[in-house]
């Protein structure tokens, strides 16, 4: 064989090479998962599974939250909604992708990721396209609803390249994926159209906001969600009813493991599929080491009752379902009201100070998931090298200890500046930066550990960690919904986030 050829195989994690960015993926031949990400050799089916989760993440950002940055000014003003609306209106959307994440895990582990994100994509388009016939607070809370379903293509983002890569690397790939789809753009993106249509084109503001809908979001759906239908793996045995023709598969029954197939019978053709897929080849000529025991056998199976009663019992699943609960919870909580805040707080006090002008400082928390989600997922897997599951667990839960005290501080300053305009801007910025930061790094290094709990059922955790992370979202904008001061909001949820990421400490976690 050659190095020519278009997959490499090895029996242990290569040191990193920058080589591995654009190579063909080096994986494991009992899984065939990678040990690397290849990130610029669209040629891979591992780098086009990359690419394609935070894609079909990304384009359901731009429509989920598409709200927040327009509902400030325009919005609020053209459909007259009060304060309490405007709150009940980002309740109501995380409730729904709440809802739908928890769904959707089990769909994942018996259909695939592909199929479940292609889905999730097409369907949410219809409501995104009706996002412009909102009259009303009670037709605007009936669409969020609907939209909210979007938020719910994380849960096969993150199993779909949690089945792709080995979990040497699953912490940057899940973080990445996660990081990028989930970047600020779309409040650039929303509130920079919103302007363009009004000023370029003469639109009001009534018809501004709605056909910015139909301009990005909707096609960009539409267009994303065929892509991964076409360009899609569902596995790296090839089709998704195929994911058991593996050694893994075997080698976990050795162990004891009771492997649950699905009602579609699948293929015997282990070796010949395995080679229409990828061609495999040596890393190197030198006799290949025994495969270790802490090789990952875990293959995507059905829910079935037993194992949903184990799961649910087990305090391993809730170690990042809560975790994820206070760091994503606070990521949407800063997402969906920072803007807000800022314009009520510097609207008519700062000379300039628009609705444009608050999402685009709110853009900025966002914009740091594209380094800090990322870096979080990659340092959970430098520390699981050296210290196992325990590195990552502690890395997560660190992180929000960090972030509940920043939001602490953050909220205790604001309540001493509760006067409009008294606060100062650079000061607010900064504090709740690294709130953001931390959050954004907590969420990294929470999905480099979910691949460890209850690994034969990923849907599931993926699922069920996605839905606590809107279940946070939507405690904490209940929070600044009972609550009118927002520095008393902030501090509330700070005490939330350091109770919990405490009392996480005390969860064991497996070795490996």
């Amino acid at each position: 064989m050659t190095r020519s050829q278009e997959l490499r195989t090895s029996y242990g994690a290569p040191s990193f090479q920058w080589s591995h960015l654009w190579g063909a993926a080096i994986v494991n031949p009992v899984n065939l998962k990678s040990y690397t990400i290849p990130i610029f050799n669209l040629r891979d089916p591992y780098a086009r599974v990359f690419h394609l989760s935070w894609l079909g993440f990304f384009s359901a950002f731009l429509s989920w939250f598409a709200f927040p940055p327009l509902i400030p000014e325009a919005i609020k003003s053209d459909l007259k909604l009060t304060d309490v609306q405007v709150a009940n209106s980002n309740v109501v959307a995380l409730v729904a992708t709440l809802v739908v994440r928890a769904g959707v895990g089990p769909l994942v582990d018996h259909y695939g990721p592909r199929k479940t994100m292609a889905g999730l994509l097409l369907l949410g388009a219809i409501p995104s396209g009706l996002a412009g016939t909102a009259h009303s607070a009670k037709t605007l809370y009936l669409l969020r609803f609907f939209i909210g379903i979007l938020g719910a293509t994380f849960v096969p983002c993150q199993a779909w390249t949690s089945a792709f890569f080995d979990k040497s690397c699953v912490g940057a790939a899940n973080a990445l994926v996660g990081g990028w789809g989930s970047g600020g753009a779309t409040f650039v993106i929303m509130t920079t159209l919103f302007r363009s249509l009004m000023n370029s084109f003469g639109a009001s503001a009534h018809v501004a906001w709605r056909v910015a809908f139909v301009v990005v979001p909707v096609p960009i759906l539409l267009f994303v969600g065929t892509m991964v239908l076409i360009f899609g793996q569902d596995h790296p045995a090839g089709k998704w009813s195929e994911r058991h023709n593996l050694p893994a598969t075997t080698l976990a029954a050795q162990q004891g493991h009771e492997v649950i197939h699905d009602d579609i019978t699948s293929s015997k053709k282990n070796t010949k599929d395995s080679e229409a897929i990828v061609t495999v080849q040596s890393v190197m000529e030198e006799e290949k080491t025994p495969i270790q025991p802490s090789v990952d056998v875990a293959v995507n199976e059905s829910l079935t009752l037993g194992t949903t009663v184990k799961i649910f019992l087990n305090p391993l699943t809730w170690l990042p379902a809560l975790a994820y609960l206070t760091t994503f919870g606070v990521e949407l909580a800063i997402d969906g009201t920072m803007a807000g805040v800022l314009f009520s707080l510097y609207s008519g006090k700062r000379p300039g100070f628009t609705q444009a002008t608050a999402g685009y400082y709110t853009s900025i928390f966002g914009f740091l998931n594209i380094v800090t989600r990322p870096f979080g997922g990659y340092f959970g897997d430098v520390l699981y090298r050296s210290f196992g599951t325990k590195g990552k667990k502690i890395w997560t839960l660190l992180c929000g200890l960090i972030m509940g005290i920043t939001l602490l501080v953050g909220g205790f300053y604001l309540q001493r500046h509760r006067v409009p305009g008294t606060a100062e801007l650079t000061i607010l910025m900064g504090v709740f930066s690294i709130s953001a930061i931390f959050s954004e790094l907590g969420n990294g290094a929470n999905f480099a550990l979910v691949p460890h709990c209850n690994s034969y059922n990923n849907g599931v955790m993926s699922g069920l960690v996605g839905a606590c992370g809107n279940l946070g979202g939507v405690i904490f904008s209940l929070v600044f919904r009972f609550q009118s001061q927002a520095g008393k909001a902030f501090w509330i949820m700070g005490v939330i986030c350091l109770a919990i990421n405490t009392l996480l400490f005390t969860i064991p976690v497996p070795t490996l």
